[in-house]
């Protein structure tokens, strides 16, 4: 059960890093509003890929 506190805080680490890339790259060349949704467009991509992998080594797990 130690690990699932380690994953919770690299889950919440990793989606701050995706949305501060997606604030880099796009930030100053596009309209505030598009940021925010390419901001959170990519936070929820990022998050529905951990909800996977988290969803795959629970599975995993129960064998």
């Amino acid at each position: 059960m130690k690990e699932a506190v380690f994953y919770a805080a690299s889950a919440v680490v990793s989606l701050f890093i995706a949305g501060y890339a997606a604030h880099m790259m796009v930030g100053g060349l596009v309209a505030p509003a598009t940021e925010r949704l390419v901001i959170a467009g990519v936070v929820l991509a990022a998050a529905a890929a951990i909800a996977w992998m988290a969803w795959d080594v629970a599975r995993r797990k129960r064998r």
